[in-house]
């Protein structure tokens, strides 16, 4: 789905992404989802991601209602679009320097609905696997401007 059809921003005005520089929405009281925060900071050598939990209020004035009420799908905001689900996982792959892009292509070769699948099962265990957290994430003082509201 293209972040065009979201009829509160289009993606080409969005003041968060550019073509180097891109927006990973998480839910940031889930303990997966602050462990991909922390594997992507590390290898995210070129910093062009930047993070916001889906609670918060940069994702309340870009992505649409069922985006932010969706606390299991992580969503990636991009200068091309936004992607959803198994789409992001492969696209944030894409973006990592080292072997991180082959492993999403070989992703990519999976039909969409089966990696969906495959992530719609994960994202439906992760709490009961990795835990909740009280509170969303918070940066360290290093990490706070790749961190948006």
């Amino acid at each position: 789905m293209s972040l065009t059809s979201n009829p509160l921003l289009s993606a080409s005005s969005s003041p968060y992404v550019t073509p180097q520089k891109c927006v990973v929405f998480f839910d940031g009281v889930c303990g997966l989802c602050n462990i991909s925060v922390d594997f992507l900071l590390a290898r995210d050598t070129h910093q062009r991601f930047r993070f916001a939990p889906l609670q918060g209020e940069t994702a309340r004035q870009v992505l649409p209602s069922a985006d932010r009420e969706r606390l299991d799908t992580l969503v990636l905001l991009t200068d091309q679009g936004t992607y959803r689900r198994s789409a992001a996982v492969v696209r944030i792959l894409w973006r990592l320097p080292g072997v991180w892009p082959i492993l999403g292509s070989l992703l990519w070769v999976i039909p969409g609905p089966l990696r969906d699948l495959g992530y719609r099962v994960v994202s439906a265990n992760r709490l009961m696997w990795f835990g909740k957290k009280e509170t969303c994430r918070l940066p360290t003082p290093e990490e706070r401007e790749r961190f948006l509201p």
